[in-house]
């Protein structure tokens, strides 16, 4: 995978969701929603979610979980996606030809 099937990967599950989005809870999630919404008072339990999913993004980012999973299934970071190149493209490491033990010294 790359930095290129991320990006379309992340495009289709985009076009897939709709703006309105209904989600069976199990008991425990349905109370912990109740204890929010009591505690927070929103208007309607939407925003509570849209608040959830924004701090568990932060979280996935600010502890390098999101990067984990995305070096493991795509072989780039977040950083990566949102610059749209490689670290390798970015520090220009990639324009070299790999030189292998017999040529690397060789003049």
């Amino acid at each position: 995978m790359s930095l290129n099937h991320l990006q379309t990967d992340v495009d289709d599950a985009a076009r897939g969701l709709d703006e309105e989005l209904s989600v069976s809870l199990d008991a425990e999630t349905r109370n912990e929603l109740a204890m929010l919404t009591a505690a927070y008072g929103p208007e309607e339990t939407d925003e509570l979610v849209r608040r959830a999913v924004h701090e568990l993004f932060r979280r996935a980012v600010e502890t390098g979980n999101l990067d984990f999973h995305l070096r493991s299934g795509y072989d780039c970071t977040y950083d990566e996606f949102l610059s749209g190149m490689s670290y390798d493209e970015m520090t220009g490491a990639s324009q070299y030809p790999d030189l292998d033990d017999d040529t690397r010294y060789q003049f």
